[in-house]
């Protein structure tokens, strides 16, 4: 038996053992039933809800509550081509004495059975628990959070902060503790799940890339793999979740409608990937077709935090200098590429660049973050020595350097309060100082305009901690670097000061691996009327 199939059946006992214990509230329709009889019928298993259960884009007054309806995530073709009505209610306790919302949802198959309710009407800065219910089956329950009031200042969030989860390259022990540490917010950047992989191993076996996805239902069933592990599904279900996308989700080191095989149809296996990951996350809007979509959005918690979510993949320029005969990303020389130095090259594009100059200006915020994707601190390969040295990977914003320049100067115009930058994807922990012109060392006369705080992988790999010891060494930015270990960030962030610890798991092919802090920083807030 693999473990994929272990995890399902494990689940499926514990959750009917749950379903028979609770008792629904709500009623369905006698169409309703009867079309939850002849799904149930088409299945070879009787639980619906095998992927559990999420939450995420809170506000204040809303929140998103998601599932998928599947009854067996290695066969997903034995879902039944009809709707299903999905009855949901919402709490203030755990037990659901005190229900304060309830409905019905559609889980249609042109979305894969995904359900998706906007919970509106809420009460600010206060938990509620939440729970689906298909004939007599009752999911597991969730709790989520909505956000403090637009006007109140709160005295401290915590954020826990991931990305990375590639299946084969270990177990999410980090979600098991993540889920411990209770946040109020789950904030993920990125390749959430990876194109690539045998779906059967969860041991790194091998690096070339096998049963990679290319259409729709490649991703789906992708996304029902990696969540039917139970501490993915216990991490969603602890608190609400922000979330990004980065390469991964789609295909390696894509750039807005171009991938690395060159394919002339490339967008359509983009519009496929973005239909995926819409049915899989607990996002509020659905687009009016999978094209394009807007993922970049913004979320307030109270004036305490502004979070401005970017997308820097979709609308970013083609990757300069790419492998002779194909697509990607290259590292190269700064003197070797022109291309690097072309200030019209965007990573945000236009109209995503005006919208966070507009947020960032605007915002009320002490403190003001950008949950991105990748590594914004210059990160040479060489030594810089003499202006026009050093040597960059071009999938990064090292790889777009004029657009960084700009996002900088965006920054320090706007003169939004306590810039902090979150990233992924390098499968490293690095802290990192930016300054008005990243590609110098602090000065008097080039000072630091924000804080980068990047986070290690879920799962994914990483090079030797002895390079990365050479990256700090050489990239003056760069104040930390640790590779050889998997994990996440844990931030509490107060009105004076943000703390961040870097968690590290011991072992992540261990899913009962213990953690630690690698490393602690403590960035001390400045007050919107001192100024820098």
């Amino acid at each position: 038996m693999d473990e994929q199939r272990r995890i399902f059946l494990a689940t499926t006992g514990r959750l009917s053992a749950l379903s028979a214990a609770v008792l629904t509230s709500a009623s369905a329709s006698t169409a309703a039933l009867a079309q939850n009889r002849v799904a149930a019928r088409a299945s070879g298993n009787t639980y619906p809800f095998s992927l559990g259960v999420a939450s995420g884009s809170p506000l204040p007054d809303a929140v998103i509550l998601w599932t998928r309806i599947l009854y067996d995530p290695l066969n997903a073709a034995a879902m039944p081509a009809l709707a299903l009505s999905v009855r949901w209610e919402m709490a203030e306790d755990e037990n659901f004495r005190r229900v304060v919302a309830k409905g019905t949802a559609s889980a249609a198959p042109e979305l894969a059975h995904s359900v998706h309710v906007d919970v509106t009407g809420l009460r600010p800065d206060r938990w509620y628990w939440f729970r689906f219910m298909l004939g007599d089956a009752v999911s597991p329950v969730g709790r989520t959070r909505t956000a403090p009031a637009a006007d109140s200042m709160p005295k401290q969030l915590k954020l826990a902060v991931a990305s990375c989860q590639h299946w084969e390259f270990g177990t999410y022990a980090a979600h098991r503790h993540i889920t411990a540490a209770a946040p109020d917010l789950v904030a993920f950047l990125g390749d959430y799940i990876y194109e690539w992989g045998p779906y059967q191993l969860r041991h790194p076996t091998s690096a070339v890339r096998v049963a990679e996805s290319f259409t729709l239902a490649d991703y789906r069933a992708r996304y029902a793999q990696y969540k039917t592990d139970r501490d993915l599904q216990a991490a969603h279900q602890a608190a609400p979740w922000i979330v990004t996308w980065d390469d991964h989700e789609v295909a390696n080191d894509y750039a807005n409608d171009r991938d690395e095989r060159l394919d002339p149809r490339f967008i359509e296996r983009r519009a496929a990937a973005y239909q995926a990951f819409y049915e899989h996350m607990p996002l509020r809007a659905r687009p009016a077709n999978f094209t394009h979509m807007r993922i970049y959005q913004r979320y307030d918690w109270g004036k305490l935090a502004r979070f401005h979510v970017l997308d820097d993949r979709q609308y970013r320029a083609h990757l300069a200098c790419e492998p002779k005969g194909r697509g990607g990303s290259n590292s190269v020389p700064l003197r070797a590429c022109p291309a690097l130095k072309d200030k019209r090259r965007t990573m945000l594009g236009k109209e995503q660049e005006q919208w966070l100059a507009q947020g960032l200006s605007a915002s009320p915020a002490r403190w003001n973050i950008l949950a991105q994707q990748t590594l914004m601190a210059q990160n040479s390969q060489l030594p810089i020595l003499k202006e026009g040295d050093g040597r960059f990977w071009t999938d990064g914003w090292d790889g777009y350097p004029a657009a960084r320049q700009h996002l900088m100067d965006t920054l320090h115009t706007s003169r939004a309060s306590n810039p902090l930058v979150l990233s992924g994807d390098v499968h490293s922990f690095f802290a990192s100082e930016l300054t008005r012109n990243p590609t110098r060392p602090r000065s008097a006369g080039n000072p630091v305009i924000a804080t980068e705080l990047c986070g290690t992988s879920i799962t994914s790999p990483s090079r030797p901690q002895t390079r990365t010891e050479q990256y700090v060494r050489m990239n003056p930015a760069i104040k930390y670097g640790r590779s050889d270990k998997r994990g996440y960030m844990l931030l509490t962030i107060t009105p004076t000061d943000t703390t961040a610890y870097f968690m590290a798991l011991s072992d992540v092919h261990n899913n009962a691996s213990p953690i630690t802090r690698a490393a602690t920083f403590i960035i001390n807030g400045v007050r919107p009327d001192t100024g820098f």
